[in-house]
Order: C-alpha cells, then sequence, then structure tokens
C-alpha cells in the first residue's frame, strides 16, 4: 500500500509550525499554526509581511525585492503588534520559485514567548531544540517548587522545634531553660528589673482530690490570669509543676510591685469551676528587685526570691514578701523554713 504524500503547506505546519509563506507581491498566502498564536486577533493571510514584521538586522530591508540578498541568511525580526516579540529567522524562495517561506523561532527568549502566548511542547516541532528546553524549564520548575515546599515544611518544623524547645507543653508559657536564659539576657542588659517567684498554693489538694486534669484545668487558668495581669515587656514562664517566674523591667517602686503582687494573688484566689467542683488555690510570692544585688547574679537572685517566697509560705501563703537579708538571718535562726533551693 503506498502512501500518499501531505499537501506541502501540511508538511510545513508539522516541521515548520511557525513559518509563513509569502507571494511574489509580499502578501502573507499561509501562517504555521504556532506563529499565529501570537497574533491571534490579526489577520495574517492577505497582510503584507513588512506590515507585520519589521527586520531589526540587517539593517535597510524595507522592501519584498530586498530579500534576494538575504535569503539564507540569519534574520533577526520583531512583530510589530504589541506585545512586540523578537523573533530569529531564515527566509527562502518557495518551490516554484515565485514567492518565499519565512521559517522563525524564538532564541534564547522563547520561555518569555511561552509564558506570554501560554504556548507548550505541542506548539513545535518534535526536532526543535526548543522542546527539549521546555521539558527541561518544566523539570526544574518541578524540583524547584519540590525544593520550595521542602524548605517551607523544614523552616515550620525548625520553627515548631525551637518554640517547643523553650515553651511550657500545657500552659505555653516559657519553660525554665528559657526563663533562666532571659534571666541572664536582662541582667547583661543592666535595665533594673524585679523578678517574682510565684508557688501555687494548696495546689496539691486539687490534684489529689480532683486528679490532674483539673490540675491542668487550674494551671491553665493560671496561665491566663499571669497573661490578662502583666504587660507586654514582661515575660512570665513555668518553672516547675505549681512554680512560676515572673520578670518585670523597669524602675517600679515597691508599693507598685506590691500591688502587682495582691492583683495576682486575688486573681489566683478566685474559685475555678471544673465539671461542677470548685477548685481552690491561692499563691504565695517571693519577689527580688535587681538593684538589691550589685551587680546582679542569676543564681543569687533565684535563691533570694526562693527565701523571700518561702517566707511568704511561714506567713500563712497568699501574701507577696520583698527580699531582705534579715530573712536570711530568721532562717539560720530557726524561724523561717530553710530554702529549698
Amino acid at each position: 500500500m503506498m502512501l500518499q504524500p501531505l499537501p506541502s503547506v501540511q508538511v510545513l505546519d508539522v516541521l515548520c509550525p511557525m513559518h509563513v509563506q509569502v507571494s511574489a507581491t509580499g502578501h502573507i498566502t499561509h501562517c504555521g499554526p504556532t506563529l499565529r498564536k501570537l497574533r491571534p486577533q490579526g489577520a495574517w493571510e492577505g497582510e503584507r509581511l513588512l506590515e507585520v514584521f519589521r527586520v531589526l538586522r540587517p539593517r535597510g530591508v524595507q522592501h519584498m525585492s530586498e530579500f534576494e540578498d538575504v535569503t539564507g541568511k540569519r534574520l533577526h525580526l520583531e512583530l510589530r503588534d504589541a506585545p512586540r516579540t523578537t523573533l530569529k529567522g531564515v527566509i527562502t524562495k518557495d518551490a516554484e520559485q515565485t514567492g518565499y517561506i519565512l521559517n522563525t523561532a524564538f532564541g534564547i527568549s522563547f520561555l518569555d514567548a511561552v509564558r506570554d502566548f501560554e504556548l507548550s511542547g505541542a506548539d513545535f516541532a518534535p526536532t526543535d531544540p526548543t522542546v527539549e528546553m521546555l521539558y527541561l524549564v518544566e523539570a526544574k520548575s518541578a524540583a524547584m517548587d519540590a525544593s520550595r515546599k521542602l524548605n517551607v515544611k523544614l523552616e515550620s518544623a525548625k520553627k515548631a522545634a525551637e518554640k517547643q524547645a523553650v515553651t511550657d507543653g500545657l500552659t505555653g508559657l516559657l519553660n525554665r531553660r528559657a526563663m533562666d536564659d532571659r534571666l541572664q539576657l536582662f541582667i547583661a542588659s543592666a535595665t533594673p528589673f524585679a523578678l517574682m517567684h510565684v508557688d501555687l498554693d494548696f495546689f496539691k489538694s486539687v490534684n489529689d482530690t480532683l486528679g490532674h486534669a483539673a490540675g491542668d484545668h487550674v494551671l491553665l487558668n493560671v496561665a491566663r490570669i499571669f497573661r490578662e495581669l502583666t504587660r507586654d515587656n514582661d515575660v512570665v514562664g513555668r518553672v516547675g509543676g505549681d512554680e512560676f517566674v515572673l520578670l518585670l523591667p523597669g524602675t517600679a517602686p515597691q508599693e507598685e510591685l506590691s500591688r502587682v503582687g495582691r492583683r495576682i494573688i486575688n486573681a489566683l484566689e478566685v474559685p475555678v469551676n471544673f465539671k461542677g467542683d470548685a477548685c481552690r488555690i491561692s499563691g504565695s510570692i517571693g519577689t527580688v528587685i535587681s538593684d538589691s544585688n550589685s551587680p546582679p547574679d542569676a543564681d543569687q537572685m533565684q535563691d533570694d526570691a526562693d527565701v523571700a517566697l518561702y517566707a511568704s509560705k511561714h506567713a500563712g501563703r497568699g501574701c507577696q514578701t520583698f527580699y531582705h537579708p534579715d530573712l536570711r538571718l530568721a532562717e539560720t535562726a530557726g524561724t523561717a523554713p530553710v530554702s529549698a533551693r
């Protein structure tokens, strides 16, 4: 069975989808399917070639007769319609030697053209190197997209891990490690601040009588109280089961710090409902001001705050005590409990 040859126009459309056929008068008689997409609203057939294209190089080609001198040579063209796409091309006489065939390509600007005219590999001849470059670009884009997504996931995981490393899992407050770091930063900044060590009173009885779920509920409420009663630049952390530390920057007088402590204690003493049961706690506070240590020392400040805290416990709980060296003398004399630190 003999196959019938395709008409020359169909052959060129497959092999050279960006070609135009031009009559001896310079009018376009046919346009390849891909080139047609570059001017979808404009007519091709019947237009004069040099009214559709501008020849950039070689210079001086302004009439069809001048194509005789550039037949078979590399041309640089530009579509006159917007967007003014630049093309590479070569022109030759047709089989009848009466007209011309101009074949064009995008050259290195093919990516812009593919984007501007929504082209794909199907718009190019299978042997066109542009097809392989498109595959490479698509593969690179897919790899870069996958890499970006992976980097986003890794960055999110990193941030989550960093946050988890410094955050108390239950309350969302800073943990002991983070509070130790913040305390060192406060000291290094040479900014006056107060350190409050808060220990919950009667919290163990809540756990013992109502269970740990009730205890967790109470701790979440305590964290809420601290957030509501502290300033944006204050730092709050949970450093033990029912122990909390507050770092309060600034030079507030002792009277103001006393009011802050009293507001916290009052809020803690409001009963918390858990499944119909009232959870009742209070809070004892030991406070030390950085000015009392010159220069401040982290371990010493925490130990002083503990001494003041246990003085509050010894005084009956539900109160705040400011550190003073006399408290250590009272410990030595046996009139106050020995610090647990």
